[in-house]
């Protein structure tokens, strides 16, 4: 059987690069690095609400012995500051522009927050409560370096040195398809030996979850010649196709009766457990990347963490490609088959400061009521057959609830 190897990725390569809104960016990877064209703070202003001086003007300035001076002036931000004369203050807002002359800012706790005149109560340090022009970020320096991911601080950041569009790699669109003759779309009315079709709106909130965009397929019938050719006349504009079912050893095995005709789709038993069987390869003249994944939705959505999340993060352009890991204690004892990496369902939880993972259902593929009960994937080495309750263990928390 086949081992993951780490650099099951490296054949896949970043999108091509878009010049984004700044909100449309929210999640996408930074395509160059990013220079500010101005100064940050751009010009110096009060870190406080208080009051402009010039520190000289307050030398020795206690509780028992206040300084009484006369206000001159009040600034907020957006306007313009009148200069500090000798002996006098200027009532300054938080953000306002530092008056010419002020060599500090006194809080207004320091004060009897008077209006025309103002008793200070203590001297303040050099500079205190000032935020010099600059001192965040210099005009000509790279605020963001390439490989970043757009978050809300980062679009906070590109939106303060006044830039409106960003340039990232695209996004990618996906194509989804259930196979199987069993299946119905969720909403219609099950006829006999059939069920719904949960395979697809899974895979299909899970690419959105990725920022990917997607298309999904009405589940295909097991017809070989069929599906073909509809996964053939629905490559425009994709990216990546994703297929579940139809991929082992069974009499129905439609994906691999269709798709190993091409001789560009690898079918493959991986060491791992859910997910022995998969697939993957490219699809017609413009070689898009197809993943084909199990039917049971338990070894889908493993596989899909596991094999389909890394391909979507390195074409988003991520350095990165494996989703993060943590170290918890087991909550529970488990058994393992030798020779596969075993990945376990488990309930990800804090308790007194500590992780503890602890195995959620049984080991059956199907169990779906288990997996919405578990918020993580635990790691059981391939050689490792037996783990008791509180072993250190590894845990995928890529969609793990960390909140």
């Amino acid at each position: 059987m086949t081992r993951i190897s780490p650099t099951s990725w490296t054949a896949y390569v970043p999108l091509p690069t878009v010049t984004a809104p700044l909100i449309d960016a929210l999640g996408a990877v930074l395509a160059q690095d990013l220079r500010s064209e101005i100064d940050l703070p751009v010009f110096t202003n009060s870190a406080m609400d208080g009051y402009a001086v010039r520190r000289s003007d307050l030398a020795g300035a206690t509780e028992s012995s206040p300084v009484t001076m006369t206000v001159t002036g009040d600034v907020g931000a957006g306007t313009v500051a009148p200069a500090v004369v000798p002996g006098s203050a200027v009532r300054v807002m938080t953000g306002a522009p530092l008056p010419a002359g002020a060599d500090a800012v006194v809080p207004v706790e320091w004060t009897d927050a008077g209006v025309a005149v103002v008793t200070i109560s203590r001297e303040p340090a050099p500079w205190a409560n000032i935020r010099t022009h600059g001192e965040d970020v210099p005009r000509g320096s790279v605020v963001l370096r390439e490989g970043a991911i757009i978050d809300p601080a980062a679009i906070a950041l590109i939106a303060s040195i006044g830039a409106s569009h960003v340039t990232v790699h695209r996004r990618a669109h996906v194509l989804v398809l259930s196979t199987g003759s069993e299946l119905v779309a969720p909403g219609s009315t099950l006829g006999p030996a059939q069920i719904f079709d949960s395979n697809s709106v899974m895979l299909a909130a899970a690419v959105r979850q990725l920022g990917a965009t997607f298309r999904q397929l009405s589940a295909a019938p097991d017809d070989a010649d069929a599906l073909l050719h509809l996964l053939l006349s629905e490559l425009d504009g994709v990216d990546l196709v994703l297929t579940t079912g139809g991929i082992s050893v069974g009499a129905y095995d439609v994906v691999k009766e269709a798709l190993s005709t091409l001789g560009t789709v690898t079918f493959e038993r991986v060491a791992m457990q859910p997910g022995k069987p998969q697939g993957h390869g490219v699809l017609g003249h413009r070689r898009v990347p197809v993943l084909t994944m199990p039917g049971n939705p338990v070894s889908a959505f493993v596989s899909f963490h596991v094999f389909v999340a890394p391909v979507l993060r390195r074409l988003h352009g991520h350095r990165d490609v494996i989703g993060p890991t943590v170290r918890a204690r087991l909550g529970a004892p488990l058994t393992s088959p030798d020779g596969r990496r075993q990945f376990v369902r488990v309930d990800l939880a804090t308790e007194a400061g500590e992780r503890v993972a602890t195995p959620v259902g049984g080991s059956g593929s199907h169990l779906v009521g288990a997996l919405a009960r578990a918020n993580a994937l635990a790691i059981v080495p391939e050689h490792v057959t037996r783990m008791a309750t509180g072993d250190d263990i590894e845990v995928m928390v890529s969609h793990a609830h960390l909140w």
